[in-house]
């Protein structure tokens, strides 16, 4: 590992810790020729999917996207980074497990919005209002009415569920 301090390529690992979800190893490593230390972290590379675009463009897949539209969603909800974190990291496994060379871009967004609307139903209207593009305030009322519609056939079940205990 190539110092960031001196440039020197010799190092010694100091300490090695694995991170608390066991996906990475970090190391503090020191510097043969400078005595400094520094910090690496390493983590197995995934072979992820290229993502096919609505324009018919190739790009690799991209964990930062997808956390940057969910983390705006949730802008200030009540849902924590934990849960943000998990939301990203099982749509990453999600594809990464179906080892499919090429996505649609569209199948990711219907994942995020599919999780968004189990977490919560106002991060789910603010990322579907983008990723659909409404164009008019009528596509976003539909939009609310079918989450009212789902809520109150939740609601319903619950009650029916209760019932059949009885």
């Amino acid at each position: 590992m190539k110092c960031p301090f001196c440039g020197h390529v010799e190092d010694k690992v100091v300490d090695s810790r694995l991170r608390r979800e066991g996906d990475a190893i970090r190391r503090r490593r020191e510097c043969l020729s400078c005595q400094r230390r520094f910090t690496t972290h390493e983590r197995v590379e995934d072979i992820l999917p290229m993502v096919i675009k609505k324009d018919s463009r190739r790009e690799p897949f991209d964990r930062k996207k997808i956390m940057d539209g969910v983390v705006r969603a949730c802008e200030k909800r009540s849902v924590s980074m934990d849960t943000i974190e998990s939301i990203v990291d099982r749509i990453e496994r999600k594809f990464q497990d179906r080892m499919e060379k090429e996505i649609r871009s569209q199948e990711i967004g219907e994942e995020v919005m599919k999780a968004l609307h189990e977490t919560d139903d106002v991060a789910y209207v603010r990322f579907a209002s983008v990723y659909r593009s409404f164009k008019d305030l009528n596509d976003f009322m539909n939009e609310l009415e079918e989450i009212l519609k789902l809520r109150d056939q939740e609601k319903n079940k619950t009650a029916d569920d209760k019932e059949a205990v009885l």
